[in-house]
C-alpha cells in the first residue's frame, strides 16, 4: 500500500507563515518529482511547486519569493514552507508525488486560510 498523508494546513492572517509536510509511505522504493498543487473554490486546480529528485525546483510565479519547496529524501517527505501569506493562497493544497514502478499518487488535501 501507498499512502500521502499531508500535514500543515490552517487559518493565519495576511503576511503569515505556515509550513506544510507531505510523508509518502507504504512500500517505496524510490521517488521521483513530488510537488504540491492548490485548488480554490471556483478555480482549476493549479500547480504551485515541484523538486525533482535531484534538487530541482520549480516554482509558479505567483508564489515566487514567498514560498520554498525542499524535500527529505530519507523521510519520503516533501515540505512547503509558504511566507508572507496573502488571501489569494486560500485553497485546498494536494500533495503529488511520481513513485518509481508505481506511478503518480496523491494526497487527500490539506486547507490552507488566509484571512485579510
Amino acid at each position: 500500500q501507498v499512502q500521502l498523508v499531508e500535514s500543515g494546513g490552517g487559518l493565519r492572517q495576511a503576511g503569515g507563515s505556515l509550513r506544510l509536510s507531505c510523508a509518502a509511505s507504504g512500500t517505496i522504493f524510490s521517488i521521483n518529482a513530488m510537488g504540491w498543487y492548490r485548488q480554490a473554490p471556483g478555480k482549476q486546480r493549479e500547480l504551485v511547486a515541484f523538486i525533482t529528485s535531484d534538487g530541482s525546483t520549480n516554482y509558479a510565479d505567483s508564489v515566487k519569493g514567498r514560498f520554498t519547496i525542499s524535500r527529505d529524501n530519507a523521510k519520503n517527505t516533501v515540505y512547503l514552507q509558504m511566507n508572507s501569506l496573502k488571501p489569494e493562497d486560500t485553497a485546498v493544497y494536494y500533495c503529488t508525488a511520481d513513485l518509481r514502478g508505481l506511478g503518480r499518487y496523491w494526497g487527500q488535501g490539506t486547507q490552507v486560510t488566509v484571512s485579510s
